[in-house]
């Protein structure tokens, strides 16, 4: 089972480069100046979460310096995975805590 979650998750990082063939955002990604351009007005709620949340970001636009985008967009998707990963193990491990 541990093997066809693995493969799953290569073929995934795979085509993660596919964003990079379209110019539309992608899906929950959106900032302020989306919500102006589709809607005619941005919403408070995505105002006070901006203000709230202002931080640089480790790969802004999924770029590094040096490297092209494909780059970035394998990275970002490593280290999601790797979190994501490590996120629910600790979850298990809490849980298996919890039983014992």
């Amino acid at each position: 089972m541990k093997k066809k979650i693995y493969i799953l998750l290569g073929i995934l990082i795979a085509l993660v480069p596919l964003g990079l063939l379209t110019s539309a955002d992608a899906w929950g990604e959106w900032g302020a100046d989306y919500y102006q351009k589709v809607l005619g007005f941005v919403p408070n709620g995505i105002l006070k979460l901006q203000k709230t949340l202002d931080f640089h970001h480790l790969l802004p636009d999924y770029s590094m310096i040096g490297a092209n985008s494909v780059v970035g967009y394998y990275i970002s998707a490593i280290v999601g995975v790797i979190l994501v990963i490590a996120i629910y193990y600790l979850l298990y491990l809490t849980v298996k805590r919890k039983k014992s």
